[in-house]
């Protein structure tokens, strides 16, 4: 389902007939492992507790402080009752996945973690969606792309988002957890990322880069990458939740100062992500993708992260969870984890037909806007 119009407005003179596209949302993002060799300062760990620091723990005691680094930033308030495990490639993942599919008319897995490269089956969990009905996707920072992603490519991965922060082993420790804030392991890792992304070009992979501009001070970041890395890689600047108005300003001041007309702008309706591509004066194309303000019209009422303050990713899709008692959870918000429910509860719930409802009410809305 998709609409394409001819209405927009561009950051140059010219661009004003820039084509607008509609489609519906029909992403499930699975968090298929938990563990991670980075230590990211400002990690979401997909609203997930990090496991090897809570084993034994009570809901209750869940901790983001443990001897890992690692964090999950709104553990402290969102609600997490679970503990995610690792998801495997076997006959019950696939009824999942088709009763989601049966659930929500989903086309698209996007498999997550922690790290995805890490976990010790994923090319058999690429061909089981496969054969699932999926085109199956990936995010990664590409520790492990190199050994893993020729594989999964034989399966039939169709693409890697590669998360990018540091473009420099400097860069990188500097968003590191204070003990592994090391140059010199962060150049290793920059190196894996490296490996990883030619690996997907050598194994037809489409490969995407997600860089993260909080303010002006990144713009260098963004012109190495440009330099450094071929046309076929797609890089698309996102802008932080944190910074506000001041990241956006960086973004719109670095496309501007690389010539960037927008050409096209891509909406999700049922989902709060969209993005806009701006050709260059070099003649590539780049993506700037930010969040809509999109709530669901009864779970979101009376949320206290409901303001334009404290909600980060607004609806964003539907994430499935393997925990680790032996099901499926299903969740719609990572700052809202309290929202989860059994795989079995979610098929047969009112939160499944407001879904439904919200995509198809969104669709329209926004096709009529755009003709």
């Amino acid at each position: 389902m998709s609409h394409i119009a001819s209405r927009g407005s561009g950051r140059r003179d010219g661009a004003d007939r820039a084509p607008t596209y509609v489609s519906a949302d029909r992403t499930l993002r699975v968090k298929v492992v938990d563990t991670c060799g980075l230590t990211y300062t400002f990690c979401h760990n997909e609203g997930t507790p990090v496991v090897t620091d809570n084993l034994g723990r009570v809901p209750q005691a869940f901790t983001s402080t443990g001897r890992s680094g690692r964090v999950s930033i709104y553990l402290g308030s969102n609600g997490v009752s679970f503990l995610p495990a690792t998801v495997a490639p076997n006959a019950e993942f696939f009824r999942a996945l088709h009763t989601m599919t049966e659930a929500l008319d989903l086309r698209e897995l996007h498999l997550t973690g922690g790290e995805p490269t890490l976990h010790p089956r994923l090319a058999e969990v690429v061909a089981l969606g496969v054969s699932a009905g999926y085109r199956v996707c990936m995010t990664s920072n590409g520790e492990n792309g190199a050994r893993t992603i020729p594989a999964c490519a034989a399966a039939g991965l169709d693409r890697v988002n590669f998360s990018i922060f540091g473009t420099t082993p400097d860069e990188l420790a500097q968003v590191q957890a204070s003990k592994y804030a090391n140059p010199r392991r962060a150049a290793a890792k920059i190196a894996a990322l490296r490996a990883s992304i030619q690996a997907c070009a050598d194994h037809g992979v489409k490969a995407s880069a997600n860089i993260v501009v909080p303010d002006q001070t990144h713009a260098a970041r963004v012109r190495r990458l440009l330099e450094e890395f071929t046309p076929d890689l797609s890089v698309r600047l996102l802008n932080s939740l944190d910074d506000g108005q001041r990241s956006i300003d960086a973004i719109h001041g670095i496309l501007d100062d690389l010539g960037g007309v927008r050409v096209e702008r891509h909406i999700t309706a049922g989902a709060s992500g969209f993005r806009d591509a701006y050709r260059l004066d070099s003649g590539r194309v780049i993506y700037f993708k930010q969040i809509r303000p999109v709530r669901l019209p009864v779970t979101c009422t009376g949320c206290r992260f409901n303001n334009d303050r404290d909600c980060q990713e607004g609806y964003y899709g539907v994430r499935l969870y393997r925990d680790r008692a032996g099901g499926f959870q299903v969740g719609v918000c990572i700052q809202r984890m309290d929202l989860c429910m059994t795989l079995e509860e979610f098929a047969g719930s009112d939160l499944r037909t407001e879904i439904l409802e919200l995509r198809e009410a969104e669709y329209r809305q926004l096709a009529a806007d755009a003709a």
